[in-house]
């Protein structure tokens, strides 16, 4: 094991998990550590050569026991439904489901085949569709269990055919979690970050070749983001830990890490500037203007601004409200600022960029248009120069 875990062995003792894809990658790395967390771990994987490897590797490691290989191609319903049956008849529940199985298609939308399109619609859409499709009326009625999606970045050039499907299962976590949300059942997406595996590497070559660049030059680019596989795996296994917390959510690895207090990014205090505290304390004033008048929304307005928040920044208004007024008042006192801070404003610029996109098509009044996108424009801007902070 990369990290010292002995606190959590056994925590998910007897889970019955349906881990697809697990065969390799950052999936293998999380069935690992699944495994010695106690769980009975199903990988479902199409590729032969990875089902002995695993095999071979868990045994190696002293994690078989409780590892049942099951080879299937997820892009077939007979064979989803035969594998559901079969697991079903074997271990009587199936606690946790973690859609990771991909297929990725790359280039440009008019020069990727129908054929590919159609590939990548059963596999990285409508296989977690049936799986949840088979589960959830079970787990309601043990009022117990949970879904977990492997989400993506969402739309990016030359990766339609790979990226519009993971997008879709962001919005399928997103209804399933509104429909189950007062019961025990959790719903999260979760993205690993940008991690070498063997599929990302091929990805990115063509990406970066599309894009007119180098691979170096890529990853130069993305390098503060880039987590080694065994990190991811590790923030995947342990988000069961906080499975409530996280439930309609969109987390990524970085941030489970950063809870368990396993990440070895830079998590130190870093010194501003007094300009930079100012532009600070301007957004927290924004923000906390934000959050007074969504207080004063009727219900049903303020239930869906309240659910959206959240799900994009992935915390509830309370929490970012409270997180901002501990750093007012930290920074009355002291010029120190950790990546935790930098996380939440760079969740923040992104909301509100989404926010600002969803008023051009909202706001019917041209004068109100103008200024609160000018508002939202300022606010995005000031947030932006905090993000940036190095």
């Amino acid at each position: 094991m990369i990290y010292e875990i002995k606190q959590f062995q056994n925590s998910l003792l007897d889970k019955v998990i349906l881990f697809t894809g697990g065969g390799g990658g950052i999936g293998l790395e999380a069935v690992k550590i699944l495994l010695y967390m106690g769980a009975k771990v199903v990988v479902a994987e199409k590729d032969s050569k990875k089902i002995k490897f695993s095999k071979t590797l868990l045994e190696k490691e002293n994690l078989a026991e409780n590892a049942y290989f099951y080879k299937i191609n997820l892009a077939s319903k007979f064979q989803i439904m035969k594998m559901l049956k079969l697991l079903l008849k074997k271990y009587g529940f199936i606690d946790i489901i973690f859609n990771n199985a991909i297929s990725v298609f790359l280039g440009e939308v008019e020069n990727v085949s129908i054929k590919s399109w159609e590939e990548s619609y059963k596999v990285n859409f409508m296989a977690p569709l049936i799986i949840a499709q088979k589960v959830i009326p079970l787990m309601k009625i043990k009022n117990s269990g949970g879904i977990i999606f492997i989400s993506s970045s969402g739309a990016a050039a030359f990766m339609g055919a790979y990226e519009v499907f993971k997008t879709a299962q962001v919005e399928l976590a997103n209804t399933l979690y509104a429909e189950t949300e007062n019961t025990d059942i959790f719903v999260y997406t979760l993205a690993p970050g940008l991690v070498k595996t063997e599929t990302a590497i091929n990805a990115i070559k063509i990406v970066s070749e599309k894009m007119g660049i180098t691979t170096d030059e890529f990853y130069k680019l993305n390098d503060p983001h880039i987590l080694s596989k065994e990190d991811a795996g590790l923030g995947f296994a342990l988000s069961l830990l906080k499975s409530k917390d996280y439930s309609g959510k969109e987390i990524g690895s970085i941030q489970v890490l950063n809870d368990f207090g396993f990440n070895k990014m830079d998590n130190g205090n870093k010194e501003i500037d007094g300009k930079t505290i100012e532009v600070i304390m301007i957004v927290i004033q924004a923000f906390e203007e934000q959050y007074n008048g969504w207080k004063k929304m009727n219900i049903f307005e303020k239930q869906w601004v309240l659910r959206d928040f959240r799900k994009n920044v992935g915390i509830s208004t309370d929490e970012c409200y409270e997180k901002l007024n501990q750093l007012r008042q930290t920074l009355t006192s002291s010029n120190k600022f950790q990546f935790d801070h930098l996380l939440l404003f760079t969740k923040l610029k992104n909301y509100f960029e989404r926010q600002y996109k969803l008023l051009q098509g909202y706001e019917k009044n041209p004068e109100k248009l103008e200024a609160y996108s000018n508002y939202l424009l300022e606010l995005i801007k000031n947030i932006g120069i905090i993000a940036e902070i190095q």
